[in-house]
């Protein structure tokens, strides 16, 4: 159990959906480590709540996939697998190279200068070595372009997708080898936008997740081979 990991008060929300939104958001970010064994009574007494809430906010998460269950070790962070990790990615792909090409329509002189300032802070967050501090920035960045698509329903999709991509997000993080070819790949997506290149913006965004997908799977399968160990 992480030390940081708190309750945040919410007056306008139910003690359950503040525990819930407090142990989602630290498996999200990976505070709560993929195969972390989730103990009602210590979780109760770390957050400073009663079990019952804690109880509740266990089952909710694993109707969402974050938590599994099983007789023996009881409640557990679910594994990041192949399979739940490609199946987000195909779609994100998907959506990411829609957004792209409907940007390179739709995006304002002011949205792109957005756009160029986010790219530059991107790039200033990776030097911090702080994993949240880069997510944020990164996050900044895809939502600039998502608003310039114009389109609420593909917002709101994206959106929806976005809080399980975030877990995967921090595991592509992770590999600091790789955060020059981010910089990199935010260059060219803005680049094309700036350009209105439709075709060149669709396929930036698109290599952009398919590396994203290779660095994860090759995370996930050497935290397998460490496990055997």
């Amino acid at each position: 159990m992480q030390d940081n990991l708190q309750v945040k008060m919410d007056e306008f929300l139910p003690l359950r959906d503040v525990v819930f939104n407090t142990l989602r958001q630290a498996i999200l970010t990976g505070e709560l480590k993929p195969g972390e064994r989730l103990m009602e009574i210590h979780l109760a007494e770390r957050l400073g709540v009663s079990r019952t809430p804690v109880r509740e906010a266990i089952h909710k998460l694993e109707l969402e996939g974050l938590v599994t269950m099983s007789p023996r070790r009881g409640a557990a962070v679910a594994q990041i697998t192949e399979k739940s990790m490609s199946d987000v990615l195909e779609v994100r792909r998907a959506m990411d190279a829609l957004c792209a090409e409907l940007a390179c329509e739709r995006i304002s002189e002011e949205e792109l200068k957005q756009l160029e300032k986010a790219c530059k802070e991107f790039e200033q967050a990776t030097g911090t070595k702080d994993i949240k501090v880069i997510a944020q920035a990164d996050v900044k960045l895809h939502d600039i372009i998502l608003q310039a698509t114009g389109n609420q329903r593909l917002v709101q999709l994206v959106n929806n997708l976005s809080e399980q991509m975030y877990r995967y997000r921090f595991e592509y993080l992770k590999d600091f080898s790789q955060h020059e070819n981010l910089v990199e790949e935010h260059r060219m997506i803005y680049e094309s936008l700036r350009d209105h290149d439709r075709e060149r913006a669709s396929e930036a965004a698109k290599v952009h997740i398919d590396n994203q997908r290779k660095t994860i799977i090759r995370q996930i399968r050497m935290e397998a081979e460490k496990r055997k160990l």
